[in-house]
C-alpha cells in the first residue's frame, strides 16, 4: 500500500521522498501542514509513504524476529526492507535514489548534512524500530545512516520528519524570502542573533536602541556581535569547528 501526500501540481524535476515505515499514519499531520504543505503545492517536493508490513511476505504481516545469539527485544528483518526499497527504485526508475536509515548509530544531523541532502533528487527514508534492523541492511542496502541526537526514541518516524523539515525548507523557492536562509541559526556556524518586534517598550523592557536607529550598518554590526557572543556562551563547539575548518 502506497500513500501519496499532496502530490498535486508536482513537477518532473521536483524532489521525491519515499518513506518506508510501519506507522504510515504518523506522517500526514506533519506533511499536510505549514511550509511542507506549501512546498508540495508549489511542486517542489513529492512524498510517497509505504507501509513496510505490506512487504512482510507472511499472512500476519510480521516484519521482525528474534535476534540470533539471543538477547532482549526484536530485530527488523532484512527481506521486507530490501523488497520495499527495490520496488520503490523500480517504480521511480531512479537508480541513483539515496537510501537513508534513521537510527541512533547514524551521523548526527546538522545543517551541512541537510544542505547536501536537499540537492538530491530522490531520497528513500527507512524508519528503524524495535532493537534495530538486520545488519545486512546497513552493509548492503542503505547509502548512509542519520541520527537526530544522542538519545533514544521509539522509532525512526520522528527523526524522519525532522530530516524532511530540515531539507524541504532549503529547496529553492520554498521559503517566501530567499534571503531568510542567510540569517538563520547555524549559518556560518553561528547561532542566530536576538530578534525584537513591537512594542519598543514592553513593561519597561526596551528594545536595544541600535535597532531603532535606522542605521543599517550599525544594526548589521550589532547583530554580528550578538551572534558571536551568543554562540560563545551557548555553543562554543561551533566556533571551534569553524576554526578547525570543519564546516
Amino acid at each position: 500500500m502506497n500513500l501519496v501526500c499532496g502530490s498535486g501540481g508536482a513537477k518532473r524535476d521536483s524532489m521525491r521522498i519515499d518513506i518506508i515505515t510501519i506507522f504510515p499514519k504518523m506522517f500526514s499531520p506533519v506533511l499536510d501542514e505549514s511550509i511542507i504543505k506549501r512546498a508540495q503545492k508549489k511542486g517542489k517536493v513529492r512524498f510517497f509513504i509505504h507501509d513496510l508490513r505490506m512487504y512482510s511476505g507472511n499472512k500476519h504481516n510480521k516484519i521482525d524476529d528474534r535476534p540470533f545469539g539471543g538477547g532482549s527485544g526484536m530485530v527488523m528483518r532484512a527481506e521486507p526492507i530490501f523488497d520495499a526499497v527495490r520496488e520503490v527504485k523500480a517504480k521511480s526508475k531512479n537508480k541513483k535514489a539515496k537510501a537513508i536509515l534513521l537510527c541512533p548509530q547514524g551521523k548526527r544531523l546538522d545543517e551541512k548534512t541537510a544542505k547536501r541532502l536537499s540537492k538530491e533528487k530522490h531520497l528513500i527514508l527507512i524508519c528503524g524500530h524495535y532493537e534495530g534492523v538486520d545488519e545486512r541492511v546497513r552493509q548492503h542496502l542503505v547509502d548512509e545512516e542519520v541520527s537526530i541526537g544522542d538519545y533514544v526514541l521509539t522509532g525512526g518516524e520522528l527523526p524522519a520528519m525532522v530530516l524532511i523539515d530540515a531539507i524541504v525548507r532549503l529547496l529553492p523557492g520554498v521559503l517566501g524570502d530567499k534571503n531568510s536562509l542567510n540569517f538563520e541559526s547555524f549559518e556560518g556556524n553561528l547561532l542566530e542573533y536576538p530578534h525584537y518586534t513591537r512594542p519598543a517598550d514592553f513593561c519597561g523592557m526596551r528594545v536595544p536602541e541600535v535597532l531603532l536607529s535606522g542605521d543599517h550598518n550599525k544594526i548589521e554590526q550589532w547583530r554580528r556581535h550578538q551572534a558571536v557572543k551568543r554562540t560563545k556562551e551557548r555553543r562554543p563547539d561551533l566556533l571551534q569547528t569553524k576554526k578547525e575548518g570543519r564546516i
